[in-house]
């Protein structure tokens, strides 16, 4: 029914991580091949290209359903629909930044002091363009295919980039000025598609799939037994998304109880537990949480 395409690069490794954990898993003969499939009756083929490519490709109606940064939404202009917000990135679950950039010897303090006629290099320019033009800073926009933090300060005034922790911008001798854009992969239809009820039915549930194996990241469901006397001490000390489930157990004085905690929390949390009263104790993995 849907023709799908994720993207190739940075995001791949995760995105693929993420269709698994959906139980959507892509499956292809080699990690360098740019077709895939899903055994699920909803998704009839996979391709894996480039994210700069994506929306246009999606919104010429080469494909119904795609994965890719809001930045190149952005960048490219392309019309698509929006589905939802995924909240991972390469390496932490932040959105990247579409940062303004320039070397840490420059007098610049913000976006409103770069000179009028500065070089700005970028893999972003109609981007760039919007966002000196909202700022009012007259500056020559040069595109770049690669390596753009190094264009600066000898063949660039200045930089917009992509950032996670800034980190590799600080080790190029760069300082950030502003940020442009941040962003975060985002499921993305093709507006004919979108508008179709069978397509847009499959396409909710593949989005409450991947969002609730997004959710379920990092946290695990704690199960445990606590007598009557000592239920309001264990409760305090629960975390809980929204209220612990408390049930009464068969013929006994006690309760049983469960909730879903953040797995950083679990080895401070077990103890405290026990030593409140809980007894049985489980902590379970989780896959999904659907809201």
């Amino acid at each position: 029914m849907l023709r799908l395409v994720v993207p190739k690069g940075s995001l791949e490794q995760q995105t693929f991580e993420l269709f698994a954990a959906a139980d959507l898993a892509i499956e292809r003969s080699s990690d360098v091949e740019y077709r895939g499939s899903v055994d699920d009756v909803r998704i009839d083929d996979v391709r894996v290209l480039r994210p700069q490519e994506i929306p246009l490709y999606v919104a010429d109606g080469l494909f119904d359903l795609g994965i890719t940064g809001r930045d190149w939404i952005e960048e490219t202009g392309a019309d698509v629909v929006s589905l939802g917000e995924l909240a991972y990135s390469k390496t932490t679950d932040r959105p990247i930044r579409v940062v303004l950039a320039v070397h840490e010897s420059s007098p610049a303090r913000a976006a409103a002091d770069l000179k009028s006629g500065s070089r700005v290099a970028t893999e972003y320019p109609n981007l760039t363009k919007r966002f000196l033009s909202e700022h009012g800073i007259t500056a020559e926009v040069l595109p770049s295919y690669g390596a753009t933090e190094a264009k600066v300060p000898e063949i660039a005034d200045a930089v917009v980039e992509i950032t996670e922790t800034g980190r590799a911008l600080q080790a190029a001798g760069l300082r950030v000025l502003d940020v442009v854009l941040e962003s975060y992969p985002e499921l993305i239809a093709n507006p004919i598609s979108a508008a179709d009820p069978d397509k847009a039915h499959a396409m909710g549930q593949i989005l409450t799939l991947l969002l609730g194996a997004l959710d379920a990241r990092g946290k695990v469901l704690v199960k445990l037994n606590v007598a009557t006397e000592h239920l309001d001490s264990v409760i305090a000390v629960l975390p809980a998304m929204k209220t612990p489930t408390v049930s009464m157990l068969f013929g006994e004085g006690g309760f049983a109880v469960e909730t879903v905690v953040r797995k950083a929390e679990i080895n401070v949390l077990i103890p405290e537990l026990k030593e409140r009263g809980a007894t049985d104790i489980l902590e379970l993995p989780l896959s999904k949480i659907v809201h």
